[in-house]
């Protein structure tokens, strides 16, 4: 039970308990009628200050008074309670909102989420699952206090705004998400943050195709159409169900200890210079290499054995989490 709940279960807890008093007390004691003593009650602890349905004793009166005292301060106890709840809850979410604010101006290497719409939370999700570092903005409250309740770090501000991309680190960010509803302040968040970060790494989505090229000539390096990601997979999932099942699996990571990773062959590398029939990473680690990316630019899908791993060379490769951990500590120099 949160502290809302709980408080209101109190404050009601305490009203039905004087009110109960109240009314058992002129049953009785003055012989009331449960109807009219249960109207007494109410109406003394409410001060509202009718006339005594019916004329009371002295011991009725001295009663009466005891419950005036009580049903008041219950009430104006009740009252500030509700009042400090409010309170500290605005002061609890506007301490969340600066903690993130100040975290966020710490944060490096990261990325940074703008715009958590469903395209922004899918991203978010993503890279909270992936235990990166990385921060959502919006210009949403809402959003952002949900954000915040999800335990991302999260900020409301305008993101196509350069103080606000200078304030979420963006010169030391790895990554940007542009999942903007529009597609020109997607455009210009693009623009924004290469001319702040030349060398940061953006991704974009967008609603029409026509806006792809337009992105890509900004910056962006990466331009994805939900729509039309959408309609490929549906039709996907009729023509090629096997094929989809296994691209579900491998993306979403269904509950399984199965992932897609990449990796860069670093020189200091006892991989560097050596065959995949060499290495046997699928024997010795159970690592499936898919595909490895050339330092050049080329691409070079489900690799032959003889095929080399140079220094610079990006290795995509598919197994299980800790396996493909080891995998890339060795391609980047380091011991298991």
């Amino acid at each position: 039970m949160n502290g809302l709940a709980r408080r209101t279960f109190i404050v009601l807890g305490l009203l039905a308990a004087v009110l109960a008093g109240g009314t058992a007390g002129f049953v009785l004691l003055e012989d009331y009628p449960l109807l009219d003593a249960f109207y007494m009650a109410l109406t003394t602890i409410a001060t509202v200050g009718y006339m005594e349905v019916h004329p009371l004793s002295p011991t009725g009166r001295v009663f009466n008074i005891f419950l005036i005292i009580s049903g008041v301060s219950t009430v104006f106890f009740a009252i500030g309670l509700m009042t400090q709840t409010v309170i500290e809850m605005e002061m609890g979410e506007a301490f969340a909102r600066r903690k993130a604010r100040r975290m966020a101006g710490k944060l490096k290497d990261h990325y940074i989420v703008c715009g958590y719409g469903r395209v922004g939370a899918g991203a978010a999700e993503e890279l909270k699952s992936a235990g990166v570092p990385f921060v959502v903005i919006d210009r949403n409250q809402e959003r952002v206090d949900s954000a915040l309740k999800s335990g991302m770090l999260a900020m409301a501000a305008d993101c196509t705004r350069d103080e606000t991309l200078r304030e979420a680190g963006v010169e030391r960010a790895k990554g940007v998400v542009a999942a903007l509803q529009s597609d020109a302040d997607n455009l210009y968040l693009v623009l924004s943050a290469k001319t702040l970060n030349p060398g940061i790494r953006v991704a974009a989505r967008t609603s029409e195709e026509e806006s792809e090229q337009k992105l890509r000539r900004v910056g962006a390096d990466v331009v994805f159409t939900p729509y039309s990601i959408t309609g490929h997979r549906l039709a996907l999932a009729l023509l090629r169900p096997g094929v989809f099942e296994f691209l579900r699996v491998t993306s979403r990571n269904m509950g399984l200890d199965v992932a897609i990773e990449e990796c860069k062959v670093d020189a200091s590398s006892e991989f560097a210079s050596k065959t995949l029939r060499q290495l046997q990473v699928r024997r010795e680690l159970g690592v499936i290499v898919l595909a490895i990316g050339k330092a050049e630019g080329q691409m070079l899908f489900n690799p032959p054995a003889d095929a080399e791993l140079a220094p610079g060379d990006t290795v995509i490769a598919m197994g299980e989490r800790e396996s493909l951990h080891r995998f890339g500590l060795l391609l980047r120099g380091e011991r298991r």
